[in-house]
């Protein structure tokens, strides 16, 4: 596993950095989603300012991130809900076939 040096441009600025070669198309990705955002977020408000346009896609996603944890929270409990379900289905089915 090796490095590279690549550049990402974010905001008409390029920014080099190294990564592994595993992580490369992930940080690709990445680069072009925030590019994505920034040019979606400077369509749909008409914001020019640069760090304005980062500031909002940070908080996006800062709230992305929150709302994936409280789903990941709410899978979480559901699945342990419907385990404890299914184990009183089975002590119930054994209790009333005896």
């Amino acid at each position: 596993m090796g490095e590279l040096s690549i550049k990402i441009r974010i905001a008409d600025r390029d920014y080099p950095m190294r990564v592994s070669t595993d992580d490369q198309d992930k940080v690709r990705l990445a680069g072009k989603q925030l590019s994505e955002k920034i040019r979606t977020f400077k369509e749909q408000f008409g914001v020019e300012d640069k760090q304005d346009l980062l500031a909002m896609v940070a908080f996006d996603g800062a709230v992305e991130k929150v709302n994936a944890s409280e789903q990941e929270i709410y899978n979480t409990s559901e699945t342990v809900l419907l385990s404890k379900i299914a184990e009183l289905d089975t002590l119930v089915s054994s209790a009333l076939s005896d």
